[in-house]
């Protein structure tokens, strides 16, 4: 199964909490952090949401 690593490349101030809630929920509370999650809908359909603030990085499966 693939893998994605997700950066957060922009500050969650003056967003709605909608929106910090799906960036908690990947795993990232500050900028460039980096977290790495399987590729499933579910985590795709966050990033989607969140890809104005976030950066994404396919990676070998370990």
């Amino acid at each position: 199964m693939k893998m994605l690593k997700v950066t957060l490349k922009r500050s969650l101030i003056g967003k709605p909490e909608k929106l910090r809630k799906i960036v908690l929920s990947l795993g990232l509370r500050k900028i460039n952090q980096s977290v790495i999650h399987r590729d499933t809908p579910s985590v795709r359909g966050m990033i989607h949401k969140t890809s104005h603030m976030v950066e994404l990085n396919e990676v070998a499966e370990e």
